[in-house]
Parts: structure tokens; C-alpha cells; sequence
């Protein structure tokens, strides 16, 4: 009785992506939502952002959040949305500025964070990243945890009539 062994084709595949060639066998596809998550998660990480999201987008991920009670889990991705192709993606992140912080340096970071974030986890191109400031956070404002959309004041009254 002979002993034959072969050899996974594991190793020629990866041989294959190094030369840059297609690896056969499959297709990989990264949806829309995870490429949200990985910028909002790097956008966050960048000081001087208070929060992510307009308004609106804050205000009804507080009441999800305090009806579901989830928390910060469906928040990750809160003020992001993505645009995803086959090598490409395009970002678009609406934040909300701490009082004090240069805006255009802010963007700038947001930017580099959000570009290394997805090309290093998900291999694509960042093609742009659009960043609207819907909101500056002062020291002094009354209902703080409700810009970070904690929930905190959800029920508040408006400040205008």
C-alpha cells in the first residue's frame, strides 16, 4: 500500500494574490454596512469629533436606541453612509465638532483616519470622503447627551418655537 499525500491548493491562491493575479475559486463581497462600521469606528477615533450625525439622524437613533435598548450598538455606523463597488468605495460622514477644534484640520484627520481604516480591512479604494459639519458641540450646552445620541435627553423640549 503506498502513502499518497497531495497538496491543498490553499497555498498556490495565495501565491496567485501576490502576483496580483485573480485567485480562482471565489468572490469576495464586503457590504455597504460594513464599511460603514469601519468609518464611523475611525472617525470616531479622531478627538475633536463630539458625535456623528445630523440631527434628525441622532435624534431617532436615541429613541431606537431607548425603545430597543441598544445602546451604542446601532450607533456605529450613525452619520455614515457608504457607496461601495467592486474595488471602489465613496464616504459621506456628517459629524459634530467640539467647540474649539480647527475644522479644517479636524476633516483632514477624519479623512486619513476613515482612507487608512478601509483600504487596510477591506482592500479598497477610497475614492472620497465628503464630511459635512452639521453641528459644533459648546462646553456649556444643556443637552449634551443628547447631540451624542446616548439617549440622555431624547424627551427634551425644543429650543426654538
Amino acid at each position: 500500500m503506498s502513502d499518497t499525500r497531495t497538496e491543498a491548493r490553499v497555498p498556490g491562491a495565495r501565491e496567485a494574490d501576490r502576483r496580483g493575479g485573480a485567485a480562482e475559486g471565489g468572490h469576495t463581497h464586503i457590504a455597504d454596512g460594513v464599511v460603514a462600521k469601519i468609518a464611523g469606528m475611525a472617525a470616531r477615533e479622531i478627538g475633536g469629533v463630539y458625535a456623528m450625525g445630523g440631527g434628525a439622524a441622532r435624534a431617532m437613533g436615541a429613541v431606537r436606541d431607548a425603545v430597543t435598548g441598544g445602546g451604542d450598538k446601532g450607533s456605529v455606523a450613525r452619520g455614515v453612509s457608504v457607496e461601495v463597488g467592486e474595488r471602489q468605495t465613496a464616504v459621506d460622514i456628517d459629524v459634530v465638532v467640539e467647540y474649539g477644534t480647527a475644522i479644517q484640520e479636524l476633516a483632514a484627520a477624519v479623512r486619513r483616519n476613515v482612507t487608512n481604516a478601509i483600504e487596510k480591512m477591506t482592500g479598497l479604494e477610497v475614492t472620497e470622503i465628503n464630511i459635512r459639519v452639521d453641528d459644533i458641540h459648546l462646553p456649556d450646552d444643556d443637552d449634551g447627551e443628547s447631540a451624542r445620541g446616548d439617549g440622555g435627553g431624547a424627551d427634551s423640549s425644543p429650543r426654538v418655537q
